[in-house]
């Protein structure tokens, strides 16, 4: 007598509550939303994305069983798997079944769907099943040509070239001749499946891997370990108020495509005295926390989510960029890599999928060995065996590079503030641990200023306007310059009152080559203007509009002379004053009414933050919502099964078969349409009749809800729950 294969709905539906929300607890894709039914379930459970995220939270040992429970043939006993694998095996078998990823048929088991099309034809290096019955004994006669053939395609890849089927050579042509070999085209010979097998020794894989290998690496105190953890989050603060302060100054043009361009980019990281690729992840991180934007008119700027971040602890500024960076799916170690173009920094190419998986799996093998700084090689074998899927090695060098700068990690061990934020911590630590910031600079003699700690937001904003930064440590020096005190001027400061803020800021005397430096920019600021007509030049000084007119530099300004002291052109006249400045001349600008214009001191994108999207993992739900899910599945599908049931009944025959349940409180069916017209079928428990209202309790949320009786179609009584359950067993 033959048996009816059971479906993959079929065996979720006989299983328990407790064993779905197992299911659900670990795969919440399948909760969100919750399906209608158990094929429902089914579909979305056997579904190629569902069963991807479903992989990726898979170690290799778990992975390679799979693996080979997709190389058997179907149905296959629990025997035949460890068989193929190794008696450990027996203990995943029931986890891999909660999982979903293995179904059972009496005491044999299936792979749902699609299962097997993601591992590909040649799983585990196998090669395709034989389509005629294998003869192994021919194995003890293979020649030894052939058998060093065999030792190639043993372990994969199972396919080999050759040049022409027909005349294949004795070694391959004898394992044809045999079968042990076969031709997939005129040029391609393989291993099948069955005879691999045999030839590995009955295993499916070389080595089963139960568990990962320890992590090696240098043993660190943890007090060096938070020392230098606090310089990494104190010098990122900074390096992203500083970004941010050049970006108001200097606003960089986006790319057609969206980022920051290669120059600009070389500049910011010049600027700031790292290089371009750590430049590009703290402009990544001011993305992500909604700091930066690109206006639409192209331009990069601070957004004001800036200015309200300056005013919070340092801390919470902290802890702002340092989450993000845990969640998001953007990789900022891709920034400068040439694929079919240059990857740059806020751009549309840095997203994917899987990173944020193997960020807070780096982190975990971190925490998991505290006060050590993990050899490189080591942590990416480990990480490969949590994660086979998704597993990087680059994305683990980049991850542990990039924890190194936020301060999560220390000389490359987790530190105490990493450790407190993985572990959801109310308190960090990292207010206590900063040194308090400075209110005062000391000026020296070579046009230079020493900040002996760091400076209070406000302080740093205005040195980061009139001066450059030279060095960068325990104190920061910064560079007095013709273009630093120019800018200052740009930004609507005086020369005198550039004066008085050093005086009052400094606890040394302003030099007297700096206080001439100061002056001779001022006098000489705005001597020379630009307007817009499309451009025009005007200047007083008609030595310097000759000189203008004659400079070979200026030649590609296409300048024409219109008066004595006027010039113009074609070109925007913010790129004739980039131009004129790089070649030595002080512009300034100026309106169609001749008032000369300073820009104001904050330069703020005009757009609200844009954070970038990120690609979404799913979080393991609560356990109230997995309950809920639980329960709205089973009445879904106590639903379908009634649904032939429900008749049409007028309008009387539907009020006393309802106050006929109420008396007798029972469950019950009602056939309800809702305000489109749509008609689905209700399981409640009725309360109460009021005015063509019925109150009830929806089976499905466990909430109170009114319905109108006109709008109900037909009434019919329920399945009880035991009815139910032995309609399952049917």
């Amino acid at each position: 007598m033959s048996t009816v294969a059971i479906t993959f709905a079929d065996e979720l539906r006989a299983r328990s509550d407790e064993d779905l929300a197992f299911l659900f607890q670990y795969r919440p894709d399948l909760v969100t939303p919750v399906p209608n039914d158990f094929s429902s379930l089914s579909a979305r459970a056997s579904s190629t994305p569902s069963l991807v995220r479903t992989l990726d939270s898979l170690n290799l040992w778990h992975y390679q069983i799979i693996e080979a429970a997709c190389v058997l043939p179907e149905p296959f006993k629990r025997s035949e798997l460890i068989a193929v694998t190794s008696e450990e095996s027996a203990f995943a078998l029931e986890y891999l079944w909660q999982l979903g990823l293995l179904y059972k048929e009496g005491n044999n088991y299936r792979t749902p769907t699609n299962l097997k099309l993601l591992f590909g034809d040649e799983p585990a290096g196998l090669g395709p099943q034989s389509l005629t019955k294998v003869d192994f004994s021919k194995l003890k006669d293979v020649p030894k040509a052939s058998s060093d053939v065999l030792a190639k395609l043993t372990w994969g890849p199972p396919r080999g070239a050759i040049t022409n089927i027909k005349k294949p050579g004795n070694a391959i042509g004898w394992l044809l001749e045999n079968n042990i070999l076969v031709a997939l085209d005129s040029h391609t010979v393989a291993l099948p499946r069955e005879l691999g097998i045999k030839l590995r020794g009955g295993k499916i894989h070389k080595e089963l891997i139960t568990k990962a290998v320890d992590l090696t690496g240098k043993k660190i105190e943890q007090k060096q370990i938070d020392l230098a953890a606090i310089a990494n989050i104190s010098t990122i603060l900074r390096w992203c108020e500083e970004l941010l302060h050049n970006l108001s100054d200097e606003p960089p043009t986006a790319l057609r495509t969206g980022g920051i361009g290669v120059r600009d980019l070389k500049r910011i990281a010049e600027h700031l005295g790292v290089d371009e690729v750590c430049a590009g992840f703290v402009a990544e991180l001011c993305y992500l926390g909604g700091l930066v934007v690109i206006d639409p008119d192209d331009q990069i700027l601070p957004t004001s989510a800036f200015d309200i971040w300056l005013t919070k602890p340092a801390e919470e500024r902290w802890y702002s960029l340092a989450v993000l960076w845990l969640e998001t799916s953007r990789v900022s170690g891709l920034i400068g890599k040439v694929t079919d173009k240059n990857i740059a920094p806020l751009g549309p190419e840095l997203d994917r999928a899987g990173v944020s998986l193997i960020r807070r799996t780096t982190l975990k093998v971190l925490a998991e060995n505290l006060k050590i700084a993990p050899d490189t090689s080591s942590l990416q074998e480990i990480v490969k065996w949590w994660n086979p899927q998704r597993a990087n090695n680059d994305f683990v060098e980049w991850n542990l590079r990039e924890a190194e700068w936020l301060g999560i990690t220390g000389q490359g061990a987790l530190s105490t503030f990493g450790n407190n934020l993985l572990t959801s911590q109310e308190l960090l630590g990292v207010e206590d641990a900063l040194p308090k910031p400075v209110d005062h600079i000391l000026i020296q003699a070579d046009n230079s200023a020493v900040a002996p700690g760091p400076l209070t937001a406000e302080l740093s904003a205005q040195m980061g306007t009139i001066a450059d930064i030279e060095s960068r440590g325990g104190a920061t020096v910064y560079r007095f310059s013709e273009a630093s005190i120019r800018r200052g001027l740009d930004h609507g400061k005086t020369g005198e009152q550039i004066k008085t803020f050093l005086t009052k800021t400094s606890k040394t005397p302003m030099p007297q080559p700096l206080d001439y430096l100061i002056t001779d920019v001022a006098k000489r600021h705005g001597k020379l203007r630009v307007g817009t007509t499309h451009t025009y030049i005007r200047c007083e000084d008609e030595g310097l509009i000759q000189q203008i007119l004659h400079d070979k530099n200026c030649e590609h300004l296409r300048l024409r002379k219109v008066a004595a002291q006027v010039l113009v052109t074609d070109l925007e006249h913010t790129e004739v004053i980039n131009e004129l400045r790089e070649y030595g001349y002080l512009p300034a600008a100026e309106n169609a009414s001749g008032i000369l214009l300073s820009q104001p001191n904050l330069r703020r994108a005009k757009s609200r933050p844009k954070p970038p999207r990120i690609i979404s993992e799913f979080s393991s739900p609560k356990e109230s919502i997995v309950l809920a899910a639980v329960k709205t599945i089973r009445a879904g599908e106590r639903s379908r099964k009634v649904e032939p049931i429900v008749s049409g009944t007028s309008s009387n025959e539907t009020l006393a078969l309802i106050n006929q349940y109420i008396n007798e409180k029972r469950t019950l069916v009602i056939s309800y349409a809702d305000n489109n017209g749509g008609v689905s079928n209700r399981i409640i428990e009725p309360i109460s009749i009021s005015l063509g209202t019925l109150t009830a309790r929806d089976e499905t949320t466990g909430e109170q809800v009114q319905f109108r009786i006109p709008r109900i179609n037909g009434v019919a009584p329920s399945l009880t729950i035991s009815e139910n359950k032995a309609d399952l067993d049917l």
